[in-house]
C-alpha cells in the first residue's frame, strides 16, 4: 500500500505492487497519450507513479488499481498497470490498502 511504501517497507531495488485507488485529478497524460503519470492513493498517503504504455480501459480516476514495478527516486516507475473490472471487484491489493488505511485512520482518532 502507499502506506507501507511511506513507511519504508517497500523492496529496494526489487519489484513489488502497489495498490489502491487512482487519486482525483491526479493523472496527467502525454501529449502521444503513452506517457501517465497518477497519483495511487489509500486515503492515508500516496505515491506517485509513472507508466509508459497503453492503460487499461477501465482505468479512471477513485478507482481500484494495482502496479507492478520498481521504486526509483521517490517514483514509482510501472511496467504494468492493472485496473478494477466491473463495479463490484476491486483488485485484492487495491482493497487490502484502503482498509488498513481506514483502520488506522480510526486508530489514530481514538
Amino acid at each position: 500500500s502507499p502506506s507501507q511504501v511511506h513507511a519504508g517497507e517497500a523492496p529496494k531495488g526489487a519489484a513489488f505492487r502497489v495498490g489502491g485507488l487512482v487519486e482525483r485529478g491526479s493523472i496527467q497524460r502525454s501529449a502521444d497519450g503513452l506517457q501517465v503519470q497518477f497519483q495511487v492513493t489509500d486515503e492515508a498517503q500516496r505515491v506517485a507513479v509513472q507508466y509508459k504504455g497503453l492503460l487499461p480501459d477501465l482505468f479512471k480516476e477513485g478507482k481500484g488499481v494495482v502496479a507492478q514495478g520498481k521504486l526509483q527516486n521517490g517514483v514509482f516507475v510501472a511496467d504494468q498497470v492493472l485496473a478494477k473490472h466491473d463495479e463490484n471487484y476491486m483488485p485484492p491489493e487495491a482493497e487490502k490498502a484502503v482498509q488498513d488505511a481506514h483502520k488506522k485512520a480510526r486508530a489514530m482518532k481514538e
